[in-house]
């Protein structure tokens, strides 16, 4: 396993729109052991491959929402292999959201509250799930990198800006 660059805006790969997966093979299963990999390291709480720089259909989730009796998060990874989003709400939720590609910015993002997803995962089994909650927000804003767009695309041009300016006065500030 290995941990992998992430990429930031605004490198233009991020824009790209992934292809579907072809097979679950091995060589799948080594790009999800190190994406997680990636993902706990960075740390977040989920990573599309097009952020590693591989434009596939493939997200990699956990949410941690859960701590065992040292107070430590509980892991449950999860794998969306061609993930489709079926039957948003019409009903909003709004998150603050954030993403390794935008380091340390977080925004108000608006989405359906609930959505169906389809999926395969690292076995090539099929799901079809509703999903509610930070689950819901997650997969969207995953998938979201899977169609070429970041969450800062949702925000008005002037959020979109400030923000940008604060990540580059970052990056100065640790160059």
């Amino acid at each position: 396993m290995a941990i992998l660059p992430i990429l930031e805006v605004p490198d233009p790969r991020l824009k790209l729109v992934s292809t579907p997966v072809d097979k679950v093979d091995d060589e799948l299963r080594a790009l999800i052991a190190d994406m997680f990999e990636t993902m706990y390291d960075a740390p977040g709480i989920g990573l599309a491959a097009i952020q590693v720089g591989v434009p596939k259909r493939l997200v990699v989730m956990d949410l941690q929402e859960e701590e065992d009796e040292d107070g430590k998060p509980i892991r449950q990874p999860r794998v969306f292999v061609n993930p489709e989003i079926l039957e948003p709400s019409a009903d909003q939720n709004t998150y603050s959201e954030g993403c390794l590609s935008v380091p340390d910015q977080y925004a108000d993002v608006d989405r359906p509250a609930t959505c169906r997803v389809k999926w395969l995962d690292e076995h090539g089994k099929a799901h079809d799930e509703v999903f509610t909650g930070l689950l819901a927000t997650c997969i969207q804003h995953e998938m979201d990198h899977l169609e070429g767009i970041v969450f800062l695309d949702h925000l008005s041009r002037l959020k979109r800006e400030m923000i940008m300016r604060k990540l580059n006065k970052a990056r100065k500030a640790a160059a």
